[in-house]
């Protein structure tokens, strides 16, 4: 049988680098933000409903989604960020399924899904792990490593669940405050847990 697990964190935990370090172990890894963005690229029906919703404003020139503007418009507004996943999540849902039934019988399958907690998605999975972060180590890391606007992150991470709320739903913490070898580490030892799990 396969491990469903359900990978979790805010943005700037480094819940990315967990899951890259899992799949190198050798778990199945289903990067819901990856699939999403797959399903807006130009010519698919979900960037037609994105701009029937939005408006041609939200594209680039060459046809693309703009993140950035769409981004803008949503992360401050509840009602069109439900707008947005309205159209995005069932188009993700598809193409995850079709996903789990090409793995192997004996795997560790890792759903990356950054809005778990946010869609009250932990009955979905055999366990759920949560990268966590504490809310001004995510906060530096947007703004200093990826160069993101202060009052950008901050509304990003208001936008998503509270780190208490990811918590309460975690069958296994990664804490991540510390160096890529701390979490290299933790990865490692998460690994065997889950293969105990699974055997």
């Amino acid at each position: 049988m396969t491990l469903r697990v359900g990978l979790t964190g805010g943005i700037g935990s480094g819940k990315s680098e967990a899951s890259r370090r899992l799949a190198a172990h050798g778990a199945v890894v289903i990067d819901a933000d990856r699939i999403a963005r797959e399903v807006v690229e130009p010519g698919t029906p979900g960037l037609a409903r994105i701009v029937e919703t939005f408006g041609r404003d939200v594209l680039r020139p060459d046809g693309s989604l703009d993140r950035g503007r769409l981004g803008a418009i949503v992360f401050s507004d509840r009602e069109r960020l439900a707008a947005l996943n309205a159209i995005v999540h069932p188009l993700v849902g598809e193409r995850v399924a079709g996903l789990q039934d090409q793995a192997p019988a004996d795997a560790v399958v890792v759903y990356d899904v950054p809005l778990l907690a946010e869609n009250d998605l932990a009955g979905a999975y055999d366990v759920v792990v949560v990268v966590d972060a504490a809310d001004e180590i995510r906060l530096d890391r947007l703004t200093r490593v990826r160069g993101m606007d202060e009052a950008d992150a901050k509304a990003r991470i208001a936008a998503q669940a509270t780190r208490e709320d990811r918590l309460r739903i975690a069958d296994i913490v990664i804490v991540n405050e510390g160096s890529l070898d701390d979490l290299a580490r933790r990865v490692d030892e998460v690994w065997d847990e889950l293969r105990a799990r699974l055997g």
